[in-house]
Parts: C-alpha cells; sequence; structure tokens
C-alpha cells in the first residue's frame, strides 16, 4: 500500500502530539493515555487503517524511550501488547464504523474497540506476563500495574474514543470538502 503525502503529513501531525502528551504522564495516565487513544482513533479515521496501526506500533515506542516506564523495563514484553491492543481499537473503529446504519456506527466501534483493547492488555500484561515475569522487589505493585493494564485501558480508550469523536465530526466535514 502505497501512503500519500496527505496520510503522512496526517499522521505525522498525530504523533507529534502523542509525543509531547507522553511528557505529561507521569503527571497523570488519565492525560496522556485519553490523547494517545484519540490520536490512534484519528489517525485511522482521517489516514486510513495502516496509518492507524502505524502509530500505534510508534506510541508504546516513544511512551517508552520519554518516560522510562520501570514495569516496561522489568518486562519488555508489555510493549508488544501495548502495540496491539493499540492496533486493536483502530482496528475495530475503521473495519465495524460502516458496518452499522446510522449514526450508530462509529460510536459502537469505539466501544467495541474499547473492549477489545482492555480484553487483550488486560489478559495478556495483567494475567499472563505481570504474574510470570514480574521482580520480586516490585510485587507488592502487582495488584495497581494490572490495574493500569486493565482498567484503566478500558478508561482512557473511552475517554479518547469521546475525545476522537467529537473531534472527529468537523474534521470529517472538513476533510470531504478538501477532496
Amino acid at each position: 500500500m502505497k501512503l500519500t503525502t496527505k496520510q503522512i503529513a496526517m499522521t505525522a501531525a498525530l504523533l507529534a502530539i502523542c509525543i509531547v502528551s507522553q511528557f505529561f504522564k507521569n503527571t497523570s495516565v488519565f492525560i496522556t493515555g485519553p490523547i494517545i487513544n484519540a490520536c490512534i482513533i484519528l489517525a485511522g479515521l482521517s489516514a486510513g487503517l495502516c496509518c492507524g496501526i502505524i502509530l500505534s506500533v510508534i506510541t508504546p515506542i516513544t511512551s517508552f524511550i520519554i518516560s522510562g516506564s520501570p514495569i516496561m523495563s522489568a518486562i519488555p514484553a508489555i510493549i508488544p501488547c501495548v502495540m496491539i491492543g493499540n492496533a486493536l481499537i483502530v482496528i475495530c473503529v475503521c473495519l465495524l464504523k460502516n458496518k452499522i446504519k446510522g449514526n450508530l456506527g462509529l460510536p459502537v466501534s469505539m466501544i467495541t474497540g474499547c473492549i477489545a483493547k482492555a480484553l487483550f492488555m488486560g489478559i495478556a500484561i495483567s494475567l499472563i506476563l505481570i504474574p510470570m515475569l514480574l521482580p520480586e522487589k516490585m510485587q507488592p505493585k502487582m495488584s495497581t500495574f494490572q490495574s493500569i493494564f486493565s482498567v484503566v485501558q478500558l478508561i482512557t480508550a473511552a475517554i479518547g474514543s469521546v475525545y476522537a469523536y467529537i473531534i472527529w465530526i468537523p474534521l470529517k466535514k472538513y476533510l470531504n470538502n478538501e477532496a
């Protein structure tokens, strides 16, 4: 698949927003998480599924580089799981939004994507990776880490979906007028 200059520019602009937001990750995951999820969804909606997946793969890497997460340092296998979780929300939105007739297609696809992301990350990271690989010195924080990679992912994905939906309404009109 060949990407257009417009798709690359849109993805790059959304990546820049993601990177800036990641500097606030240590402040609160409820600031960074929704912004990242909104950008990933908007990349899929505005530039296509391929660009959404590219952003889904890049953002966990930039997040790790910027914030240096101790849990990701201890269990590097979390990073590809976050990539897959991010990709799941984009795939659900891009593939399901037009399957439901009327105005409910996008919201239902976003809800489905949030649930798919949280379920995957909850099972893969919270129930498998963390219990198996968490170093002994980090064991007292296990329940916190498990919550971050399950329930918190659902909440931040849902908030990000709301942001993306609100932004998508005027952005879609603008992009349609550009075409």
